[in-house]
Parts: C-alpha cells; structure tokens; sequence
C-alpha cells in the first residue's frame, strides 16, 4: 500500500519515527511509547488506522456467499452489526481474519493491508455464479482510532457526539465544521481492555479529524505503543500470532466462531474438533521475569512446550512488567503454571493480563 492516508502529511504529524505496521507506513511514535501506552489506558491516545484496509461486497448474494466463506454468522447480523471472523482453508486452517459489517446494502469487510490481496484472491476464488460485487475501497476510505477512559469526552469535544454503542455497532454521524469533515462512521471496538473506537471517512478529511482530536486533548499515539496495548489486551494480530498453520480453537478467539449457522469452508474441520475435544496446544499469555523476544522455545523441565509469539515490556505501577503471548501445550496452559522462557522464569496467566496494574492509580489492565 505505501503510506497511510495520513501519514502522506508526513512532517505536519510531528512524528519521531515512521515504520511498516500490517502491510501500511505509519507513524511509530510521537514521543515516550510508555505515555502513549498509559494514554491508550487511562487517558484518550488518537492513533492511525490508515494500515487497515476496507472491502466493499454488494449483490444480492453478498450475504449467502459471506456466510459461507467464513466462521463467523453473517446470515444473521443486524444491520449495522459487526462480527469477527476467520477464513478457513479445507482442512480447517486459519488463511485470514477479518471483520465483517452490515450496512443493509452491503457489507463491509475490515482488515490489515498486509491480508488484502490474499483476501481478495481468495474471493475471487470462489466467487462462480454468485451474485456478489467486490471492491476495494481502501483508497476511498481511511480510518483513525481513539481509545481510553476519555474517548467519549475527547469526541465530544471534537464535534462527535455518539449515543451508546455496543461493540462492533456503527453508527453513522454528520461532523461539524471544527472537526473539519463532511460525514463519517463511528465504530465501537471489541477491544476488552478498554473504551475505544475506529472512525471511518474520507482520506482527504483524515488531517482535519486528527488535528481536532489533537486539539480535545487526545494524546497522539503511534504503532509501537498499539502493539503493547494490543499484547497487553491479549489480543492475537495474524501473521504474528496467528498463521496458517493455526486451527481456529488453538487461538482461543472463540469470539471468532459460531457452531450454528451451517456450512462454511473448513466447517467440518472446525466441528470435528469442537465434538472430539480440545486440541493440543493453546493461546496463552506469560508474565515474564525479564525481557523475552518472539520465537523463543517455553519449556518445562527440559520438554518444549510451546513457544512465543509476541512480546513486550511496560512500565507499570509496581513494576516494569514483562509480557509475552505465545501457543503452549494444553497440559502446561492452566492459568499460574511455572514454566521458563529460554532461561527466564516465567507464569502463565489468562488473557487480558489481569494481574498487571496501570501506573499511577493502580487499576487493573482489564
């Protein structure tokens, strides 16, 4: 893709750094990450979302055909509704994840720029005699997101004023003229950890949106912060912890699945598992004594047991606090098992990390 949207304003944004983050050149960061890490969280931090990339399905067969590509129910999905959802090859690995939304005449499809044209392949693939229009709109549209405890308060400030929305609702809403843009869609997120939302609109708005939100009060955030505050909410990203080679119950995002809507590609793989029982391995988190990178082996006594995917290190109110997700065996998974990462010692615990406490006020992660 090159750029984001806004990251095109390039000096303008006031950023120290820029870098690739899901398939997009966005900025890394605006200052100390730990402070845009604690805004995320207990503040209001604004952030790119230039890197996610928007797929537009129309045709009267848009929502048989969705149904039955991914595992998530969009048979069923309210109008301006969202779900998550994986596609899956026949065997039942995991090609993509995206979002999915109903806008009543079409559906919109939410994802990293780094899975848009193996997404769009995989549509045309299987798209044969059904009645399904595919566009890629992720030059007409762009995205920022907003999140802390201040969201709400930062937006309303900026001229957005939002009703009450549950996770992955949209609701689309006139901007006024401070803001400096013509209309645009708001989402809840499915973040756990947190408030925060995505706003959709128009690339050439995107500058005036954030200088307003700038202006609010919100804290400007760049990647390397929404990676902590992503590995800290738990949160898988694919093509780090998520892989083809991944069966969708080892990534523990049942948020991801439905067991009744009917067939879809890799049902029967996805069923038989569900039926027969867990799988071997699993999705967790670690609490580590020190610092731990991606790709090394956790072990118990001198088996290997699994092995890390993410990591991260934060300053919070006891303690620099350091984290890791990664896959471990299901016999070493429970919440407070002992085991080592590499040579560090290291506690498996449940995802989001609440255990883990903000600096400041000494509130939990979750």
């Amino acid at each position: 893709m090159g750029v984001t949207a806004l990251q095109a304003h390039g000096p303008e944004l006031g950023a120290t750094g820029v870098s690739d983050y899901c398939g997009a050149t966005t900025p890394t960061r605006f200052g100390d990450p730990q402070s845009e890490f604690d805004a995320l969280r207990t503040g209001c931090g604004v952030y790119d979302l230039g890197f996610r990339a928007k797929i537009l399905l129309s045709g009267r067969d848009r929502v048989r055909w969705l149904n039955g590509m991914t595992t998530n129910n969009i048979r069923d999905l309210a109008i301006d509704r969202g779900v998550y959802g994986f596609l899956l090859n026949p065997q039942g690995h995991i090609l993509a994840d995206l979002y999915a939304y109903n806008q009543g005449e079409s559906i919109l499809v939410d994802t990293d720029h780094a899975q848009i044209e193996k997404i769009l392949g995989l549509f045309a693939r299987y798209i044969i005699m059904d009645r399904v229009d595919v566009k890629n709109m992720s030059q007409e549209l762009t995205a920022l997101g907003i999140s802390g405890r201040k969201s709400r308060e930062v937006l309303k400030k900026a001229g957005l004023d939002l009703p009450d929305l549950e996770p992955l609702q949209r609701h689309t809403i006139p901007c006024d003229s401070e803001s400096g843009c013509l209309n645009c869609t708001v989402v809840r997120s499915d973040d756990p950890s947190t408030e925060s939302y995505e706003i959709w609109l128009a690339p050439l708005e995107v500058k005036p949106l954030w200088d307003a939100l700038v202006k609010a009060g919100a804290t400007r955030v760049g990647s390397e912060a929404l990676e902590m505050h992503r590995i800290a909410a738990g949160i898988p990203r694919y093509g780090v912890d998520i892989h083809e080679r991944d069966l969708p119950h080892e990534t523990e995002q049942a948020r991801a699945l439905n067991f009744t809507k009917g067939c879809y590609i890799g049902q029967e793989i996805v069923e038989r598992i569900r039926s027969r029982g867990a799988v071997h391995r699993k999705l967790a988190g670690f609490l580590t004594d020190a610092p731990v990178t991606p790709g090394s082996k956790i072990v118990v006594g001198e088996k290997e047991v699994g092995e890390v995917t993410s990591a991260t290190s934060l300053g919070l109110a006891d303690q620099q606090r350091n984290l890791a997700l990664g896959y471990v065996r299901r016999e070493a998974s429970a919440p407070g098992s002992e085991v080592h990462i590499g040579q560090v010692a290291a506690k498996v615990t449940a995802l989001p990390f609440s255990e883990v406490t903000f600096a400041g006020d000494g509130r939990s992660l979750s």
